[in-house]
């Protein structure tokens, strides 16, 4: 049923290219105007040809007729009809009923029956007969049958309407072929396009020129209209290009110089906390300097964050080396496991799972989807880790029984900035909104990529593949 649908469909004029198209409205026209000429040049030749062959029939009929004499007692007729008619088909001398006189038939000719249609035609099987009176002296009524074959007219006539037939069919073929090859040639310049646009759009890169049309018509304008819309879209995105790297280099300054004030401001913190519970200071002072820490460390995590995305939107990377992925997940799941908070933290791994990265990253990496599962989970919830080889990857996953990723979202949880939202997120509007996005980017620049799902209990599922490193040459 498949097949016949596509057949169907192929023939379907709406999918035919526009060359097929033009091509087929080309030779309809042809065929029409054909067809048309072709009957009116056969109906008038086909009646030319019978009018002429009762012309001959009539003047030679009238001549015999003259020519023919009765003699004795109007029994017979002289000279014999079957010399004066030499060629004819058939001549008989008749009376009114169509009895024949003593010599008045030429040898074998068949019985044309009574005279009818007098200085006329009629048809007797494949014979034109005309008939005519015969001038007497003598008191008898005759009648002159003069007879011939229509066979070589009625072949002539068919040979006519086989001529014009393949005339028309020939004109029509030549038309299609004709309408494809000018098709043909003015959609060149619309297929050089279309070639263009498929490669720009694959390659994404507006700076490729698109072919100059030969002519200055309307494919021509076509081509000029879309070089200029490549031309200020390539400018746009250079532009746009040259903000996002001065944006670029802001965030990696900015968050380099903040680095180290906010690392003194810390230092400075904790000792002077360290010397209030030495000294046994009052408690709002304890509680002044627990403040200031956690805002201090919550920016400073900000300003690693921001200095770790800046550092990946340059594709400048930590130093690399061969690690065990299941060692990673493993030290990740110690270090959240003291603020798990009644959330049950599960591992699973099977042995050593050997990737080529940098452990900070890949740390940071696992801390972040374990820290995403540890918000937006409520306690009493399992959080999931597991690390495994598959399909020849090295493969890290975290899935929870939380509210789970909204319908839509799972390409969009990755992008900066973006915060749970949901009815059941704990933990909405919380966060910075860049812990998924580092995920994203420490994947992407190790060569692996990750992906956003649901997990069986309906909670959230994020995989992180990996490429196994190549092995070593011994």
């Amino acid at each position: 049923m498949n097949k016949l649908e596509n057949i169907l469909a192929a023939l379907t004029p709406k999918r035919w290219p526009v060359r097929w198209r033009l091509a087929a409205v080309s030779a309809t026209l042809t065929l029409i105007i054909l067809v048309v000429f072709a009957v009116i040049v056969g109906r008038l030749t086909s009646n030319r040809l019978q009018n002429d062959f009762n012309d001959e029939l009539r003047a030679t009929g009238d001549r015999l007729a003259l020519e023919l004499q009765f003699t004795g007692k109007a029994t017979h007729v002289s000279p014999d009809p079957g010399q004066v008619a030499a060629g004819a088909t058939a001549v008989r001398v008749v009376d009114r009923t169509g009895n024949e006189f003593r010599g008045g038939a030429t040898v074998g000719a068949p019985n044309l029956g009574p005279p009818r249609n007098v200085d006329g035609f009629s048809n007797v099987g494949s014979l034109r007969v005309f008939t005519t009176s015969i001038p007497t002296s003598v008191p008898v009524q005759a009648y002159l049958q003069y007879a011939r074959s229509t066979d070589s007219l009625e072949a002539t006539i068919s040979r006519l309407w086989l001529f014009l037939g393949g005339g028309v069919l020939g004109g029509t073929l030549l038309a299609a072929l004709a309408g494809i090859a000018i098709a043909g040639r003015a959609m060149r310049p619309v297929s050089a396009l279309t070639a263009t646009a498929r490669e720009i759009a694959s390659t994404r890169d507006p700076s490729l020129r698109i072919p100059e049309p030969e002519t200055d018509d309307e494919v021509g304008e076509l081509a000029r209209t879309l070089e200029q819309m490549l031309r200020e879209l390539d400018a746009a995105r250079s532009e746009t290009e040259q903000m996002m790297q001065v944006q670029r280099e802001f965030v990696a300054d900015a968050s380099h110089e903040l680095r180290t004030p906010l690392t003194s401001i810390l230092a400075n913190l904790e000792l002077l906390q360290d010397r209030l519970e030495g000294t046994g200071g009052p408690d709002e002072e304890d509680e002044m300097i627990e403040s200031a820490l956690r805002s201090s460390r919550r920016m400073s995590r900000l300003v690693s964050d921001l200095l770790l995305l800046a550092r990946a939107d340059a594709g400048r990377t930590g130093a690399r080396r061969e690690c065990d992925l299941a060692a990673v997940a493993a030290a990740a799941l110690s270090e959240v496991r003291p603020v798990a908070d009644g959330r049950r933290l599960t591992l699973a791994e099977d042995g050593p799972v050997p990737v080529e990265g940098n452990p900070d990253e890949l740390h940071r990496l696992a801390i972040n989807l374990l820290d995403n599962g540890l918000r937006h989970t409520p306690e009493g919830t399992e959080i999931r880790i597991a690390v495994e080889r598959r399909n020849g990857d090295a493969v890290l996953e975290v899935s929870d029984d939380g509210p789970g990723i909204p319908a839509g979202m799972e390409a969009q949880v990755f992008s900066r900035f973006v915060r749970g939202t949901g009815p059941a997120d704990v933990a909405a509007d919380t966060g910075t909104g860049l812990g998924l996005a580092i995920v994203k980017a420490v994947a992407t620049s190790h060569g692996g990529d990750v992906h956003a799902g649901s997990s069986p209990a309906g909670g959230a599922r994020f995989t992180v593949r990996f490429p196994s490193p190549a092995p070593s040459d011994s």
